[in-house]
């Protein structure tokens, strides 16, 4: 996930080259791993040429991945990953799921209730708090109403006490460590939560006398000083009168002035625009103009007349010659053909005589 949005380029795109080497050093190619000044072409270079020699196809730009995060980043660190696992031998096992033992469900029991139960562990804690040589009230209460013991023997027996007063003595001064009766305090007990209620309604109270003195002077002061502040602020309003009115005034004509000044400035634009056009339009005729005058002026053109015509002559003459010989040559094919035909009349007319005579 951290490479498919965008969240800090940098630090995206130098993790990318990080981890993308130390992929392919795993997947058995050493890869120099990459510095934070390093050229990005040069790594993004590498680390395509790295995949493509692990047969993987790059059919995306490599400018795709100097943003560090996308959906070509990751493809090329799937691709390495799988290659590195591959290199590894690393093999899927199946899971082994930890046997969970059912624990028994504890009953909640409502502090303020009192069940038979309660009472059995009250009486046990008594019991274990016994074993560390401490006498507790309610066993000392036990053991002293028991119902085996008649009145009768009680009073014969503290009437007539056969017992020793020294040996008494010593048994007292033996025993007396574990005579310390305590008395446990229940923290769940909803009398001890009233007494500590009313304490600390006591010590607020104690304390809110000595505070309310200080928050009603504090509170005298700050009346004082609010009133102060409000007579300073009516005394400046109504020194400051004529100067507000002036400066709403002079605000005003501000306005005003932009106004006019947005106005003005949007004529202004529309006439450097025209002007624009019709500078342009001038310099094309100027253009134009410069070339009129520079061929007027220019001699090349009477030049290359001379020449067309000069060559217009040469070929005129050529003309010339060829008409005359082709007149030549069709005058002697006539001349020619005249005497043919005279010969042949000549010949017919000697043949007739000659026919005439026999």
């Amino acid at each position: 996930h951290y490479f498919a949005l965008p969240t800090n380029p940098g630090e995206q795109f130098f993790m990318f080259c990080t981890l993308a080497a130390w992929l392919i050093s795993k997947a058995g190619h050493p890869f120099e791993q990459p510095q934070e000044y390093d050229d990005p072409n040069a790594i993004i270079s590498n680390i395509l040429s790295e995949l493509r020699s692990f047969g993987r196809t790059v059919d995306f730009p490599p400018s795709k991945l100097k943003a560090g995060y996308g959906e070509q980043a990751c493809y090329v660190l799937d691709c390495l990953a799988e290659e590195a696992l591959k290199y590894t031998g690393f093999s899927w096992k199946r899971p082994a799921y930890p046997t969970e033992e059912l624990e028994e469900e504890e009953i909640t029991e409502d502090d303020a209730e009192l069940t038979l139960n309660k009472l059995e562990e009250d009486v046990a804690e008594e019991e274990s708090d016994n074993e560390e040589n401490f006498i507790d009230l309610n066993v000392l209460k036990a053991q002293t109403y028991r119902p085996d013991m008649n009145d009768s023997v009680k009073h014969e027996e503290i009437l007539q006490s056969t017992t020793d007063a020294a040996e008494w003595n010593l048994e007292v001064e033996r025993v007396l460590p574990q005579l310390k009766v305590t008395v446990r305090t229940d923290n769940k007990d909803w009398r001890i939560h009233v007494d500590q209620m009313h304490q600390h309604k006591d010590g607020i109270e104690s304390s809110l006398k000595e505070t309310r003195g200080y928050l009603d002077k504090l509170h005298n002061e700050i009346s004082r000083t609010l009133e102060k502040i409000n007579s300073r602020e009516k005394y400046i309003n109504n020194q400051l009168e004529h100067l507000v009115q002036e400066y709403r005034s002079a605000q005003a004509m501000l306005s005003e002035a932009k106004e006019k000044y947005q106005e003005g400035s949007g004529g202004v634009t529309e006439r450097i625009r025209v002007l624009s056009e019709i500078t342009e339009v001038l310099e094309r005729v100027k253009q134009e103009t410069e070339e009129k005058g520079s061929s007027m002026t220019d001699g090349a053109p009477l030049v290359k007349i001379k020449q067309a015509l000069t060559k217009l002559k040469q070929e005129t003459i050529q003309m010339d010659i060829q008409i005359g010989v082709m007149e030549h040559t069709l005058l002697q094919s006539k001349l020619k053909e005249k005497s043919n035909m005279t010969r042949d009349m000549h010949a017919t007319m000697i043949s007739e005589a000659t026919i005439g005579a026999y």
